[in-house]
């Protein structure tokens, strides 16, 4: 995701292509939510939370491509390694996004209130993308009992 454009990115996302897809699309959604959510904690001079912030849009970045990677070595091996790695980076995504919520919402309540709208933002963008990262992994887990879908769903509640 770091060498695209927003633009050649969009178009990578909605080719006729297995990937980017949506777990892709869902963490640059969290990336954003971080980025928003950063904004109001520096305007809020909220120097811990900016400096996590920083850390978790990185991190979000990088699951990005992470998550695209993971399911072309799927669709390409058809491994258990691989599989895994479909249901890892999306539980990561859910997780990760679910603490920017978290943050967000903190600074929605006690930030400065002219960024109020940047911190709300980012909990939404934030909270959705700890869903979808939740969904896929439930979807590609296949209706197998694995603590992972707890732990997804346990994230998705903490988003809000």
């Amino acid at each position: 995701m770091h060498s695209h454009t927003v633009g050649s990115y969009l178009d990578a996302l909605g080719a006729r292509t297995p990937a980017p897809a949506s777990g892709s699309g869902a963490a640059l959604a969290g990336a954003i939510a971080a980025a928003l959510t950063e904004l109001a904690a520096r305007f809020s001079d909220e120097r811990e939370a900016t400096s996590r912030l920083e850390e978790l849009r990185s991190r979000l970045l990088e699951l990005a491509d992470e998550d695209a990677e993971a399911y072309t070595a799927f669709m390409r091996t058809r491994s258990d390694a691989d599989r895994d790695r479909t249901i890892d980076v999306p539980l990561a995504i859910a997780e990760t996004a679910s603490e920017v919520a978290f943050l967000a919402r903190i600074l929605v309540e006690g930030g400065n209130p002219r960024v109020a709208g940047d911190a709300e933002a980012g909990a939404e963008l934030a909270a959705a993308a700890a869903r979808v990262g939740a969904r896929l992994v439930e979807i590609n887990l296949g209706g197998s009992a694995d603590p992972r879908l707890e732990r997804a769903r346990a994230a998705v509640a903490a988003a809000g």
